[in-house]
């Protein structure tokens, strides 16, 4: 069981990258997986908006664990340290200067960036994020990573719950990213 209550694992898979990309979740609640996440697919979009779109995914199913029952301590995990660096480090500067990265860079990813960052900043005392290492078998990053490859080949717009059966093996055994 890990320290966590709730693990939310992230993931995002875009092939080629800019091309077709999709966002997957995997939520573990005391240390077992409870619900999978899948969708968010765009035709046009890059992996980093596949990876920010399943953190602000993550923080908003955080929020809605937290509603429920403040007590509970909740973890977000991806293996995206850009997608973290960018709402837990970067994001607050990015604020400061009215959004640009100074001598009026563009900053990609704003909106969901922006999104991101407002409800981090509403939950960050409640939340850990923490980086793993893709690829590693990890399972929650593992699963995660099938969701989104199913999202892109199933070209699914919306964050949808996956409905088959949570079985372990056989997700895994999905195409992965």
């Amino acid at each position: 069981n890990g320290p966590s209550d709730i693990e939310i694992y992230c993931d995002g898979a875009c092939s080629p990258n800019p091309g077709k990309s999709g966002t997957g979740l995997a939520v573990y609640e005391s240390g077992k997986v409870t619900s999978l996440y899948y969708g968010l697919y765009l035709p046009n979009g890059t992996n980093n908006t596949a990876e920010l779109s399943g953190m602000l995914s993550a923080f908003q199913i955080a929020q809605h664990f937290i509603d429920k029952n403040s007590e509970q301590s909740i973890c977000i995990l991806s293996d995206s340290k850009y997608s973290i660096d960018s709402i837990t480090k970067w994001a607050k500067g990015w604020q400061a200067k009215g959004w640009t990265r100074g001598k009026g860079e563009e900053i990609k990813n704003l909106e969901i960036i922006k999104r991101s960052f407002a409800l981090y900043e509403q939950l960050k005392t409640q939340l850990i994020i923490k980086h793993v290492k893709g690829h590693a078998n990890i399972e929650g990053n593992e699963l995660a990573d099938r969701m989104a490859v199913y999202a892109r080949i199933n070209q699914e717009p919306e964050l949808v719950v996956y409905q088959d059966t949570l079985d372990i093996a056989t997700i895994l055994a999905m195409a992965s990213g």
